[in-house]
């Protein structure tokens, strides 16, 4: 019935004459009634519809899923569709404009990120002295591989490995027997690059040395020079010399730094060559293009093995005057016969010459080719320079760049010990630091007593504090963590070992790791040097469960300096020094929370901080301190007290920061300038 009625309904409408079809699809009854109209009279006249047309469109024209493109079209085109997608358009466009803005003004406030080599501590390790995996008694490369963990444990990030290369291990291993090879003493070249492997999986970084002034007498290219063959004739320094009596008459009076004339006879040559340390370590004539050309090629060899930065060393040595004067006396009365040692003569014609500098920066240049890659920064640090302005030199200038920073001794070289003259160490290299350079501290190296040897057991933990709370990049010699002292033993200098000169060794002791034989630093019957006799109770293993230890408070100061901001980069401000105390703060722009250090290098002593600054709180609380129960108190500014070798890192929240005073602008540094943003959480740089 209902096909009956649909197919009726065309004719209908037909009849009526006043109805489109509007897409109904004509059937065989329509056809028919055109061919035979006598069937008309037959059909019924039912199931007559009044159909409204505008009603019909409007359902025809309904969206639905999987419409066709052209009635897709038909929508897409009113107002009420185009205008909502116009304005979603424009917001979308508007959004990413703002995004890129936003991005690029990020990275235009945003300061420069610390790079490794100024975010990280770096611990310097003395590879003979560290850890023996051989139980030959000596430290090697699998041994400092054994305990990287003890270098997290500490949160460095860096490690300083002094030379390792095949060497007589005369003058400390200085004297390089072959650049491209490893010491059998300390392993292979594969032991070497199996660290290193293991260093950077762990996230850490490496330092090694390298000392171009000199080689050894064993070298390849020295004794192809006193051979006169090819190129290596004049690898190094020759001049001659007279030889009558068995005595040598040298060219001048130049004196090594170890003593004694300069110049050595010999017998192959015939000639005397130079050399401003041992007898047995031959300058290199780096006048000499080729000279230079093979310590370029040594620093692409290493960079190319994967290390991340170079110590260079004696610097100031690689070049001398090539008109051979006499250098003047200190004691111009002195008989000239008589000179022997190195602090008789002024200098001048034999450290720091014209062109020295211009050597050090094509070292800068090789490395800087190997500094593109994102991340891979190569580091370059230098030795010092007992001259402040001498050693300013190395950080190059604002447009051409030498060391990243020369090391920086003046706390190693201090004569006596207060807090004058900690705050005049501090002081010298701060206000003579170039703008926009990098500080950096070290108390202990392979070439001075230790902490507690120097000046006192009881000042290795301030010591620590005031080096770990400093701008700049610390520098830490192995087993100052644990407050490690000297040895004291008669057969502790290189005349017993295998060495001319004598050199004495007593802070190159083996690492105390725990309370064995040996303190844990090797399995076997004996080490290379004796241990300190008091390892079994300044060791690692036991000061990582004393709570109040050095080794804790050690850990604790580099988790401070890497978690907070104002110590890991801000502003440090000089409030208050005397015989006793050395007292600064460090800040940062747009941070209330300040710190300060109260360090006692002398007797006990009472201070009021809050007459020197009138804007300090009347209370901070002890965030860190040198005795671990006093952490989390509050103390009264007006009455600080501390007992001799005490520190305390005190913490305050101010509004007006020290560093904008007017009574303190001369007393303020910074580098890396930020300034910190609470409502963003980002730091900026225009202040």
């Amino acid at each position: 019935i209902v096909e009956e009625e649909a197919k009726s309904l065309p004719m209908e409408l037909s009849e009526k004459g006043g109805v489109e079809n509007n897409g109904f699809v004509q059937n065989e009854a329509f056809d028919d009634k055109e061919t035979n109209t006598s069937s008309q009279e037959e059909m019924p006249k039912t199931c007559i519809v009044d159909v409204d047309p505008a009603a019909t469109e409007e359902l025809a024209l309904k969206p639905y899923a999987g419409m066709p493109k052209e009635v897709l079209l038909k929508f897409s085109s009113q107002a009420r569709y185009r205008v909502t997608r116009e304005i979603l358009f424009w917001l979308i466009i508007a959004a990413a404009i703002v995004l890129v803005c936003a991005t690029i003004a990020i990275i235009a406030l945003s300061p420069k990120c610390l790079d490794w080599w100024q975010a990280s501590p770096i611990y310097q390790i003395y590879p003979r002295s560290f850890k023996d995996s051989n139980m030959d008694g000596n430290g090697d490369l699998k041994g400092i591989q054994e305990k990287l963990d003890h270098i997290m444990y500490l949160n460095i990030k860096t490690i300083w490995i002094t030379s390792f290369y095949k060497s007589p291990l005369k003058d400390l291993g200085y004297g390089a027997e072959d650049f491209y090879d490893i010491d059998p003493m300390f392993g292979s070249m594969s032991d070497f690059e199996n660290l290193l492997s293991a260093i950077h999986d762990r996230g850490l970084k490496v330092i090694m040395d390298l000392i171009p002034n000199h080689t050894s007498d064993k070298h390849r290219w020295f004794q192809l020079s006193r051979n006169r063959t090819g190129k290596y004739t004049d690898y190094y320094i020759w001049q001659d010399c007279t030889q009558a009596a068995g005595l040598v008459t040298p060219p001048n009076n130049w004196v090594s730094v170890f003593g004694n004339s300069s110049w050595q006879f010999d017998d192959v040559r015939k000639q005397c060559y130079f050399h401003q340390f041992g007898k047995d370590e031959p300058d290199l004539n780096f006048r000499s293009l080729a000279v230079q050309q093979e310590i370029h090629d040594i620093i692409k060899f290493w960079l190319g093995k994967g290390i991340d930065g170079f110590s260079f060393s004696a610097l100031k040595f690689l070049l001398e005057a090539t008109h051979l004067r006499d250098e003047p006396q200190v004691n111009k009365s002195q008989n000239s016969d008589s000179i022997t040692a190195y602090s008789q003569l002024y200098h001048d014609y034999t450290t720091t010459q014209v062109g020295m500098h211009d050597i050090i920066r094509s070292f800068r240049q090789t490395m800087n080719q190997f500094s593109s890659e994102p991340g891979r920064y190569r580091f370059m640090g230098s030795d010092g320079h007992e001259d402040i302005e001498a050693t300013m030199m190395y950080y190059g200038t604002t447009f051409i760049q030498e060391a990243d920073f020369p090391f920086n001794f003046n706390l190693i070289n201090m004569k006596n010990l207060s807090g004058n003259s900690i705050f005049e160490a501090v002081n010298l290299w701060m206000k003579n630091m170039p703008a926009g350079k990098w500080p950096n501290w070290a108390v202990g190296s392979p070439n001075a007593a230790r902490i507690s040897s120097r000046i006192g057991k009881e000042y290795v933990n301030v010591m620590n504090m005031l080096l770990l709370t400093l701008p700049g990049t610390p520098v830490t010699y192995y087993g100052e963590e644990i407050g490690m002292e000297n040895i004291v033993s008669e057969n502790v200098s290189e005349e017993h070992i295998n060495s001319d000169p004598v050199v004495t060794f007593p802070e190159k002791s083996p690492m105390q790791w725990d309370g064995e034989v040996n303190a844990g630093f090797t399995e076997g019957n004996s080490s290379w040097l004796p241990v300190n006799s008091d390892y079994q109770s300044v060791n690692v293993e036991i000061q990582m469960t004393w709570s109040n230890s050095t080794l804790n408070l050690y850990r604790e100061l580099t988790l401070l300096r890497n978690s907070e901001l104002p110590i890991h980069r801000g502003w440090m401000c000089y409030v208050w020094n005397d015989s006793n105390v050395f007292v600064y703060v460090r800040e940062l722009d747009g941070l209330d929370r300040v710190f300060m250090m109260v360090l006692n290098f002398g007797q006990e002593s009472t201070i009021d901080l809050k007459a020197i600054v009138p804007s300090l709180p009347s209370e901070a609380i002890i965030r860190l301190s040198t005795n671990f129960s006093n952490a989390g108190k509050a103390v009264n500014t007006k009455l600080i007290k501390t007992e001799m070798g005490e520190g305390l890192v005190l913490e305050y929240k101010t509004a007006k920061p020290v560093h904008t005073m007017e009574a303190f602008q001369g007393n303020c540094f910074v580098a890396e300038k930020a300034c910190y943003s609470s409502a963003f959480n980002l730091l900026y740089v225009n202040c």
